[in-house]
């Protein structure tokens, strides 16, 4: 027998008829007609080449062998149940759930991280799997092989749902001892500087793509491949990069940098997350899409 071509239901009949020893209370159980629920006994006794249950006088009884697995198939029974009931519901504080999200090291350093001091304390058991964006994402997306992408929107493709979490600015950081920055920044004195630029795939970076299809004109020194190097690039230096204002804050804490507003116009970043569309009604993913809403609003 194949189990590809087992119905699960009969698992259900099996378990249900060996209790009852009785195929009309049986189907009445089991809100079948007693046709049906004989139909299902015969296929039981075809599935596991044994009588199940046999007529003994005005009474049925289990073979041996129905008996020795009666235990075993009542405890799938129950366990498949229980797998159901859990894909119906979410009990954050209970689920040992793992979710897959593919977010850059910025994302990661300004948002989640926040968010886990949160989810320890009301789902302590749940576990993230957090993965850098490459240029397979929208593939891996639809594969089901990532619950989430958090990424700028003009990286984002396909007909899946997206949502907003936040809009981010970019600032001007430097060492707090360079001297371009001494007299205020002018286009002249950005322009004059070496520059720390990110290089994370071969789609560039969103405001890497903005400059470039504005004529850049930086020196672009050093290239690092996470928006985290940057910031350690900086110090002791005269050189300058443009940075997430949220990452910025973050590492002005860290080291001795200068926070300052581009001389420029500079369009702001709406960073998006965006789920397969099949799993809008999930329960459990929906609560994290929650949680990362939320999280992403108390931050502004």
């Amino acid at each position: 027998m194949r189990l590809d071509r087992f119905d699960l239901n009969l698992l259900v009949a099996f378990d249900v008829l060996v209790e009852e020893r009785n195929v009309t209370r049986a189907a009445k159980r089991l809100n079948l007609t007693q046709s049906a629920m004989s139909a299902a006994l015969r296929r039981l006794r075809d599935a596991f080449a044994d009588d199940i249950l046999v007529q003994h006088g005005k009474k049925m009884i289990p073979t041996a062998a129905a008996l020795s697995l009666a235990p075993e198939i009542a405890a799938m029974v129950g366990d498949l149940r229980a797998l159901i009931a859990r894909g119906l519901t979410f009990n954050p504080a209970e689920s040992q759930r793992s979710f897959r999200i593919v977010a850059s090291d910025y994302v990661t350093t300004v948002l989640i991280g926040p968010l886990v001091q949160h989810l320890q304390r009301i789902a302590p058991h749940i576990r993230l799997e957090i993965t850098l964006p490459r240029n397979d994402i929208q593939a891996r997306l639809e594969d089901g092989d990532i619950d989430l992408i958090i990424s700028p929107d003009r990286f984002l493709g396909g007909p899946h749902p997206r949502v907003t979490l936040f809009e981010e600015r970019y600032v001007v950081v430097g060492w707090s001892g360079n001297p371009l920055l001494q007299k205020g920044l002018t286009e002249d004195v950005y322009h004059q500087a070496g520059h720390v630029a990110v290089s994370v795939s071969r789609d560039g970076t969103f405001i890497d793509n903005h400059l470039r299809d504005h004529g850049d004109r930086r020196r672009i020194e050093i290239v690092c491949a996470a928006f985290n190097q940057v910031a350690w690039l900086l110090p002791g230096t005269t050189r300058l990069a443009l940075m997430h204002e949220r990452l910025a804050t973050v590492m002005a804490k860290a080291l001795p940098l200068r926070i300052m507003q581009p001389p420029m116009a500079l369009p702001v970043m709406c960073e998006m997350m965006q789920y397969h569309e099949a799993r809008g009604a999930d329960p459990g993913l929906s609560w994290l899409r929650h949680q990362l809403v939320d999280a992403a609003q108390s931050a502004d």
